[in-house]
């Protein structure tokens, strides 16, 4: 395993940040750790990173423990934090140049070419990191976390602030990145998330709530989908609640309705007999499965 986290608390004074948590992440996996602001995630990511300890629990990296064998676990972990610390007098070449300094790299030179060239800054190489735009800032942060090479990279919010274009180019770093090493990464775009993990993890107010891939929470949050449903006439709210399997109705317009099903059983069929029965024609139906980011509503409610 990558990372092994077992039964983690961390207390700031009374508040407890994180409360027992406990996932493992297998090598080469791209996780992404998703929650609402103050759920526990930028915590989580620096007790693993070491920058901070657990009031409770224990993480191993790689299997080095982030407590005993720090300086093993920072030599395997690349980090990039939500507020991206960068020296902005420094220019592009010159601060990675500095970075795998630190590292203490043997041939520093040849790795900040290949960084450069791997991250798309060749334009911006000789520029200062002051006068570069937010989604060159987020290369720049992705090249010093990647610099020395290591097996496991977490990102904290790596594409927030970016345009779409940027959030792009940034998303397909991550994805090429994670065929080779593994990679855990928070946001707040549920799309991202879809698009890149493999495997997903939802923490709310401090506990773990979901574990598995977007397609397996969106099946094993609590039954139920919706219909969205035109018909060419008005109809009135209590006759479509008559309807078998229909717990609640939501008017969209006078002929569009969002019908909310309380099973896993097709009710489209129930729908058509009714507009028959009811003199009405169907214009548009379209069942409507739960995305991530509907599960993601329906475990956070209520933060």
């Amino acid at each position: 395993m990558s990372i092994q986290v077992q039964s983690v608390t961390r207390l700031y004074g009374e508040q407890k940040a994180l409360d027992s948590v406990s996932f493992e992440v297998k090598k080469g996996e791209i996780l992404g750790f998703l929650g609402p602001n103050g759920a526990g995630k930028s915590t989580m990511m620096k007790i693993i990173t070491t920058f901070i300890p657990p009031t409770e629990g224990s993480v191993k990296v790689c299997g080095f423990d982030i407590q005993t064998q720090s300086m093993e676990v920072r030599r395997k972990v690349g980090y990039l934090p939500e507020h991206n610390p960068l020296y902005t007098d420094m220019y592009v070449k010159e601060y990675l140049g500095f970075i795998a300094g630190l590292h203490r790299m043997t041939q520093s030179a040849k790795a900040v070419s290949a960084m450069i060239e791997r991250t798309g800054l060749g334009p911006e190489q000789h520029k200062k990191i002051g006068a570069l735009s937010k989604g060159y800032r987020q290369r720049v942060g992705l090249a010093q976390a990647m610099i020395h090479n290591p097996e496991v990279l977490i990102l904290d919010e790596p594409t927030s602030g970016l345009d779409p274009n940027q959030l792009a180019d940034i998303r397909n770093l991550i994805r090429e990145i994670g065929r080779e090493r593994t990679v855990m990464f928070s946001t707040h775009i549920m799309q991202e998330v879809e698009a890149v993990c493999d495997r997903v993890i939802i923490i709310n107010k401090g506990k773990l709530v979901a574990d598995g891939s977007a397609s397996e929470l969106g099946r094993g949050a609590s039954e139920g989908y919706t219909i969205s449903v035109e018909f060419d006439k008005a109809v009135s709210r209590g006759l479509l609640t008559q309807i078998e399997g229909v717990k609640r109705v939501d008017k969209v317009n006078d002929l569009s309705w969002e019908l909310h099903c309380s099973g896993p059983a097709d009710i489209r069929p129930s729908i058509f007999r009714f507009a028959v029965e009811n003199e009405l024609t169907v214009l548009t139906i379209t069942r409507n499965e739960k995305n991530l980011e509907a599960v993601f509503r329906e475990l956070t409610r209520g933060n």
